[in-house]
């Protein structure tokens, strides 16, 4: 019995002496191996990494996802998906409403029909003007819809980038008198008029219905994609991510978000005299060549 013990107690030991030594020696290798992949980051070019790959995977695979997408827009199923997309941008404005626009689109393609006779009755099949003036009868039929939900869309945006500022400032007073950051948006929401009030009270709906902020703000951001706002909410996010302060985040927002604006206002005062000098050669300069130069011209004329 005892020789037993003894040759179950050995048979044990060098076992766990074994895997001790086993457990050490890959612990080591895995270590080595570690130490070798952080010195091949180092060293590694991207570009022959990138060289690496197949011609396929680095030009026909790419392109042939582009061409892929490009005709996913063009399809109806794209098409509409992207009208869809623009009516949210938009704020879902009344009277545009999916079914809607899609019927003010085919009754646009079909206005050709009554543009064709009567343009071409008026001017005769022979003009050239009269069907330049079809084509621009049509075009404005059909592209009418587009072009009327895409300004929409960027004076929601403008509007929503103009009022930010003021409404972050808003944001900052009432966290620091107390509130919380909903309340202090139910505030914002109440008092400042304007479609950025409306995506915040949209955005304490979705909180009280179970939302996360988190969720609701990245919605917001997929409501409006506005780059202001964006900025704003991705600061608010890494605010909860990493704990900073809210109130700290706001006011440096607010800064920022100043800033652009007196950035924009500079942009656009620099481009005023470019936009100036179009009107100004074509429509003001010949007035004044011939107010100023006729009598001169008409008396050099009567001398001759």
């Amino acid at each position: 019995m005892l020789v037993v013990l003894i040759v179950v107690f050995t048979v044990g030991a060098f076992a766990l002496g074994m895997w001790s030594v086993s457990t050490v020696i890959e612990t080591r290798s895995a270590q080595k191996r570690s130490l070798e992949m952080i010195d091949s980051y180092d060293n590694v070019n991207v570009r022959d990494q990138e060289m690496l790959k197949s011609v396929h995977d680095r030009v026909i695979g790419p392109a042939a996802e582009a061409f892929g997408r490009t005709l996913y827009r063009l399809t109806p199923a794209g098409y509409l998906a992207k009208i869809r997309r623009n009516i949210v941008y938009a704020g879902n404005p009344p009277g545009y409403e999916l079914d809607r626009f899609m019927i003010m689109k085919v009754l646009g393609a079909a206005s050709g029909v009554i543009w064709v006779p009567l343009i071409l009755t008026i001017f005769g099949s022979h003009s050239l003007l009269a069907w330049l003036m079809v084509a621009f009868a049509w075009g404005v039929c059909f592209m009418g819809p587009d072009l009327s939900l895409q300004h929409k869309i960027d004076r929601r945006r403008e509007e929503i980038s103009r009022g930010l500022s003021d409404s972050l400032d808003l944001l900052v007073i009432s966290v620091e008198a107390g509130l919380g950051f909903e309340q202090a948006l139910d505030r914002m929401a109440t008092t400042v008029p304007g479609p950025l009030s409306e995506e915040m009270r949209r955005v304490l709906q979705e909180i009280r219905m179970g939302a996360s902020r988190a969720d609701a703000l990245r919605a917001l951001d997929e409501r409006t994609q506005v780059d202001d706002l964006k900025s704003f909410i991705v600061a608010m996010l890494q605010a909860d991510t990493f704990g900073v302060s809210i109130s700290r985040i706001l006011h440096a927002q607010a800064d920022e978000i100043r800033t652009r604006r007196r950035q924009a206002a500079q942009e656009k005062s620099q481009k005023a005299p470019i936009k100036m000098l179009f009107p100004l050669v074509v429509c003001i300069f010949p007035a004044i060549f011939v107010v100023v130069l006729a009598p001169g011209l008409i008396t050099i004329f009567d001398k001759l």
